[in-house]
C-alpha cells in the first residue's frame, strides 16, 4: 500500500513539475492591468514587462481592463484558463471591493491565487500651505470643535476614504468626505484651496509637497515614508497601530498549478532586485516588498477583514 500510495503522489506531482519546466513555451503570457492606462497599476505592471520578458524568454503583454474599482479585470483574471498565462496586476482596491461592491462576480479567496505582494506606499494626508493646519494635531482640534471639516479623497470607498473614516470613527471626529474621480482632480481642487484637506499617495502629491503647494500632515504607513521622512505618521500623531498602506499585487486564477504560482512568484523577485526597476518603482513612490505567495495572501487576508468591517460599520457604499 505505500508503495502504491508513492506511485499515486509521483503521478500526480509529475505533470505539474513538467508543467512548470515548460512553461511558459506555449504562448505570450498577459498581464491584466484592472486600471486603465496611465496610473500606477499600468506603470507598475509597464516597470514589470520587459524585464520578466527577458527572464523568461516569452513575450508579456499588458491589457487594461479598467472599470468598477478594478473588479471587471480582476473578474477577468478568475475567469480565465488557470494555465499560467494570464495573471493580474491589482491595488489595494482589491482587498475593499468585496464589501464595498453588491453581487460581484468573484470570490476573492476561493477563486483567485495570490503571486506575490509587489510593493507599497504611504498615503499622505495634506493641506494648502495657506491653511491655518500646521500639525494633524490643528485637524483634530478643529474636528472636535465642529468646524465643519472636510476632506478629498479619490473616490468613496478608496484607502484614503477608508483610513480618514477610520481614525474619525475611533475619536468621534466630525469631518465630511468629498469624493473626487481620481488624483488629478483632487490635486487640482487641493492646491486650489477649494477643500482643507486631501488624502492621496505619495506619487499623486508628493510633486504639490516639494513645489511648496501643499503641506504634509500625516502618512497611513506604520513607518514613516522614505520619500517624506520628515513627515510623521498617524501612529506617531496618536493613533497607535494605525496603518493605511496603498500596495499593488500579481494574482493569478486559483487553480494555476501551485509550481507555475511559485515559478512566477520566484521570476518577479528577481525582477524586483533589479536595481532599474527598484529606481523606477522608487519613482513612483513604492516601497519593494516581495516575499512568498503565501505571505503576500496572509498580508491581504488581513486588509480584506480590516477594511470589510470599516465598510459595514458605516454603510459606505461605491461611487
Amino acid at each position: 500500500m505505500k508503495k502504491l500510495h508513492l506511485l499515486f503522489a509521483l503521478a500526480v506531482c509529475a505533470p505539474l513539475a513538467l508543467l512548470a519546466q515548460t512553461w511558459p513555451t506555449k504562448q505570450p503570457i498577459k498581464l491584466v492591468v484592472v486600471f486603465p492606462p496611465g496610473g500606477s497599476v499600468d506603470q507598475v505592471a509597464r516597470i514589470l514587462q520587459i524585464p520578466l520578458q527577458l527572464q523568461l524568454k516569452q513575450s508579456v503583454i499588458v491589457e487594461n481592463k479598467g472599470g468598477a474599482s478594478g473588479s471587471i479585470g480582476t473578474a477577468s483574471v478568475a475567469s480565465a484558463a488557470p494555465d499560467g498565462y494570464t495573471f493580474g496586476v491589482v491595488f489595494d482596491t482589491h482587498a475593499v471591493n468585496p464589501s464595498l461592491i453588491p453581487n460581484i462576480a468573484f470570490d476573492t479567496k476561493r477563486d483567485l491565487a495570490d503571486v506575490i505582494l509587489i510593493g507599497k506606499s504611504a498615503m499622505v494626508l495634506a493641506t494648502p500651505v495657506g491653511s491655518e493646519f500646521k500639525t494633524f494635531a490643528d485637524v483634530v482640534a478643529a474636528a472636535k470643535a465642529k468646524k465643519n471639516l472636510s476632506y478629498g479623497s479619490i473616490g468613496s470607498g478608496s484607502l484614503g476614504h477608508l483610513a480618514m473614516t477610520l481614525i474619525g470613527k475611533s475619536s468621534n471626529l466630525d469631518w465630511q468626505h468629498i469624493p473626487y474621480r481620481g488624483g488629478g482632480p483632487l490635486m487640482s481642487d487641493a492646491i486650489a484651496g477649494h477643500v482643507p484637506l486631501s488624502i492621496g499617495s505619495v506619487f499623486v502629491t508628493k510633486p504639490h509637497i516639494d513645489n511648496k503647494k501643499l503641506r504634509p500632515l500625516a502618512v497611513t504607513t506604520s513607518k514613516r515614508s522614505p520619500d517624506l521622512p520628515d513627515v510623521p505618521t498617524f501612529a506617531e500623531s496618536g493613533y497607535a497601530g494605525f496603518e493605511a498602506p496603498a500596495w499593488w499585487a500579481v494574482i493569478a486564477p486559483a487553480k494555476t498549478p501551485p509550481e507555475i504560482v511559485r515559478r512566477m512568484n520566484e521570476e518577479i523577485n528577481k525582477v524586483l532586485k533589479n536595481a532599474d526597476v527598484a529606481k523606477k518603482l522608487d519613482q513612483q513612490g513604492i516601497d519593494i516588498v516581495g516575499g512568498t505567495s503565501a505571505e503576500a495572501t496572509a498580508f491581504i487576508s488581513r486588509q480584506m477583514t480590516i477594511w470589510d468591517k470599516v465598510v459595514k460599520d458605516n454603510g459606505i457604499k461605491a461611487d
